[in-house]
C-alpha cells in the first residue's frame, strides 16, 4: 500500500538524515521503505497538514511539519520540513539566557528611575540640601559598590549585567556582594560571554529564589582569572540543598515550585558543558549552598 516516492531531498534534509544513519541516496526510493516511522502517507491519505510533530529516527530527535500539495482540488504529493531538535533547545537555552540579561536590565532601570522621583520630589518642595546631600550620597554609593565591578571586569556586557543584578537583589532585600580577586580580561570569543550570563544569571536568581523565607539573605560571588582559568564562586545563606536532591536540581524540569520551572540549573551546568567546565555543589541542610565553577577561559588579544 505504501507506493509513495520519494522525488527532492535538499542537503540540509540530508545533513539531517545522514546523523540519523538513513541512506544519502533517498532520491526513488519508497518512503516507507526509507524511513518506516514517517507519516507522510498518512498526510497524502488525508489531506490534512501535520504541524510541530516530534519524531524520532534512529534515536535522533526532529521537529516536523508535514503539508499536502494540492493540484486542482486533488492532492499530489506531500512534503515534510524539519529541524534537528537538539538545535531547537540550543535556541530556546540562547533565548533563556537573553531573557536573565534583559531582567537584570529591567531592574536597573526600575532602580534607576525610583531615584529620579525621590529626586523630583526634592525639587518640588525645594528641599537643596537635602537634595545635594542625597545626591552626594547616591554618587558616592555607586562608585563604590560599582567601581571594583568596572575596573576588573573587562568585558562591558558581562559588568553591565552584573550592575543590574545588583539592583535586581536589591529589590529582593537581598544582600548581593561581587568581588573580584583579579582582573578579569574580555573573553577571545562572545559565545563566552553568552555563556557566562546564563550561568551567572540562573546561578543568581536561584540563590535569591532560595532565601525567600530565610531571615538571613546574603548572597556572594568570587571571581579570579588565572592561567586561562576563571574561577567562580556563588555561595548564599539559604536553606540549603538536601545530599540526595543535589543531582536532581540539575535535571530538566526538576523543581519544587511548581510547574514550568526548574531549568535554571540544567541551563547552567549546560552552558559550563559547552565551555568545557567544571561544576560542583557544596551544600548542607540550614546551612547555605555554595557553587563553584570552573571554565577554561581565553582572553581577547589586546588590540583585536
Amino acid at each position: 500500500m505504501h507506493t509513495s516516492t520519494i522525488t527532492l531531498v535538499n542537503k540540509s534534509a540530508l545533513q539531517i538524515l545522514k546523523r540519523a544513519g538513513l541512506s544519502q541516496k533517498p532520491i526513488g526510493m519508497k518512503i516507507y521503505d526509507y524511513m518506516p516511522s514517517t507519516r507522510l502517507d498518512h498526510v497524502l491519505k488525508t489531506g490534512q497538514p501535520e504541524l510541530d510533530e516530534e519524531q524520532t529516527i534512529n534515536g535522533v530527535s526532529i521537529l516536523v511539519n508535514r503539508v499536502p500539495l494540492f493540484v486542482n482540488g486533488a492532492v499530489v504529493g506531500a512534503i515534510s520540513t524539519f529541524r534537528d531538535k537538539t538545535e531547537v533547545n540550543q535556541l530556546a537555552e540562547q533565548l533563556t539566557g537573553v531573557r536573565t540579561y534583559a531582567e537584570a536590565l529591567r531592574a536597573q532601570s526600575h532602580e534607576f528611575l525610583n531615584r529620579l522621583h525621590v529626586i523630583s520630589g526634592m525639587v518640588q518642595l525645594k528641599s537643596y540640601n537635602q537634595l545635594a546631600a542625597f545626591i552626594r550620597t547616591l554618587v558616592d554609593y555607586r562608585n563604590q559598590e560599582f567601581g571594583s565591578i568596572t575596573q576588573h571586569l573587562k568585558d562591558p556586557a558581562l559588568a553591565g549585567f552584573i550592575m543590574g543584578k545588583i539592583s535586581y537583589s536589591r529589590e529582593a532585600k537581598v544582600d548581593l556582594s561581587i568581588e573580584c580577586t583579579s582582573i578579569i580580561p574580555e573573553p577571545a570569543e562572545n559565545k563566552t560571554t553568552h555563556e557566562l550570563i546564563t550561568i551567572l544569571g540562573n546561578l543568581l536568581d536561584n540563590a535569591i529564589e532560595a532565601m525567600t523565607d530565610s531571615e538571613d539573605k546574603t548572597v556572594e560571588v568570587h571571581l579570579s582569572y588565572e592561567d586561562n582559568w576563571l574561577l567562580i564562586e556563588v555561595s548564599d545563606s539559604g536553606p540549603g540543598i538536601a545530599n540526595e536532591l543535589q543531582k536532581e536540581v540539575f535535571k530538566k524540569g526538576y523543581s519544587t515550585k511548581g510547574e514550568n520551572r526548574g531549568f535554571g540549573l540544567y541551563l547552567v551546568e549546560k552552558s559550563i558543558e559547552a565551555l568545557g567546565g567544571e561544576l560542583i555543589i557544596d551544600s548542607k541542610l540550614r546551612l547555605g549552598t555554595n557553587f563553584y565553577v570552573k571554565i577554561p577561559y581565553k582572553a581577547k588579544e589586546v588590540g583585536k
